[in-house]
């Protein structure tokens, strides 16, 4: 894993966005599987994978747009009342919820992608690591924050009079999607990389041949 290098340019190249492009198919499918994947009224992201690759492997830049695709994808969800949780929300606060949808998504990709480049410089592993470890912080964590912000009537009517606001977000609303986005990154991303890195070795081994 130690080869597969990372970008931390403001603007990406022809290759970076092609593999851009080839990352936001993967966002798209992988949002389609998810779909079936659910815990409550929220479905398990997993996503995140292919943005946090992005992130690593083509920058931040990459990282963000990714998240912004995918955040495009819920927000879409949302408006048409596939995403039942969701369209509660809208229905309370059609701006903020949009807000959230959109921004979540992006900051992850767009800080796992600064992060891998801030810790990978000595090791790259490390930096895949707390790169797979930012992007659901980032992502559940400003959703939380956007939920108390602009919807803590509605939090304290889904919690009940039984328990307080807060363990209900932290033990029925998140904390299990959290825990399995968290522990499907950490291992499926450092996977995701290995194959990258196999693609750039093929495609390095057959521009040789060309010349």
């Amino acid at each position: 894993m130690n080869n597969v290098s990372y970008s931390t340019k403001n603007k990406l190249t022809t290759k970076e966005l092609v593999g851009t492009a080839i990352l936001i198919t993967v966002v798209f499918i992988l949002q389609y599987i998810s779909g079936f994947i659910k815990i409550g009224p929220f479905n398990i992201t997993l996503t995140l994978i292919p943005i946090i690759v992005g992130g690593i492997v083509f920058g931040p830049l990459s990282g963000a747009i990714l998240g912004f695709v995918f955040g495009a994808i819920v927000t879409k969800n949302v408006l048409i009342g596939a995403d039942a949780g969701g369209l509660i929300l809208l229905q309370y606060n059609a701006v903020a919820t949009i807000l959230i949808c959109l921004l979540k998504s992006t900051c992850a990709g767009y800080l796992s992608g600064v992060v891998a480049h801030c810790f990978g410089k000595k090791d790259l592993r490390i930096g895949v690591l707390l790169a797979a470890i930012t992007a659901p912080i980032v992502n559940t964590g400003l959703f939380v924050i956007g939920l108390f912000v602009f919807f803590m009537e509605i939090l304290k009517q889904w919690a009940g009079a039984s328990q307080s606001v807060a363990l209900y977000v932290i033990t029925g609303l998140v904390g299990v999607n959290f825990l399995i986005e968290l522990l499907t990154n950490l291992i499926l991303v450092p996977v995701a990389l290995r194959v990258v890195r196999a693609a750039k070795l093929t495609q390095n081994l057959n521009e040789k041949n060309e010349d």
